[in-house]
């Protein structure tokens, strides 16, 4: 999966932008299903555990009722079985941990490739802008994208000037009340 979004991203060059973006909503996609698998498995690992753990208890009773009545056989027998689920148990206590950390991993890398899908879908219409520019052949693409940022800006640092204003106006009205 990272790899195909890796491969996503380094695809940037080429002049489909929007075929990018969707391989890379694909990639978020897989890794969210891969995700949620992983959680699956644990929740299904934890159940075996907690079976595990309750048949090992039943066996270390099942030694210690029959040593009380003495009887060796059923003893032998107990002590067998509380062995294999003491060693199943480590072993699922130990795929627990694997899984919760294969989950956190899974996880992260799925946070990243999400902030990556973000920055570039963010960053497309300047990046489509660049290349109509340099397809078109002028001599300083993205200069028009600049100009209408920069009155964005301009507009929005005005609005709030405005709204300043009227709120020291608000204010002293409150004052005077």
């Amino acid at each position: 999966m990272r790899d195909a979004f890796r491969a996503a991203l380094d695809a940037a060059s080429t002049p489909d932008l929007r075929s990018l973006a969707r391989q890379m909503r694909e990639a978020v996609v897989d890794a969210k299903v891969a995700v949620a698998e992983v959680r699956e498995a644990v929740v299904r690992t934890e159940r075996e555990l907690t079976l595990e753990r309750q048949r090992l208890a039943d066996a270390e009773r099942r030694g210690r009722l029959a040593g009380e009545i003495q009887d060796a056989e059923t003893v032998a027998v107990a002590d067998r079985f509380a062995a294999k689920h003491r060693e199943r148990l480590g072993v699922l206590e130990r795929k627990l941990v694997n899984q919760k950390e294969e989950m956190a991993l899974a996880q992260r890398e799925l946070d990243d490739m999400q902030a990556q899908l973000k920055t570039a879908e963010r960053d497309r219409p300047a990046m489509e802008a660049r290349q109509s520019a340099r397809e078109a052949g002028d001599g300083e693409p993205g200069l028009d994208l600049q100009d209408e940022l920069l009155k964005s800006d301009m507009d929005r640092a005005s609005r709030e000037a405005a709204a300043a204003r009227q709120l020291e106006e608000l204010k002293k009205k409150m004052r005077k009340e």
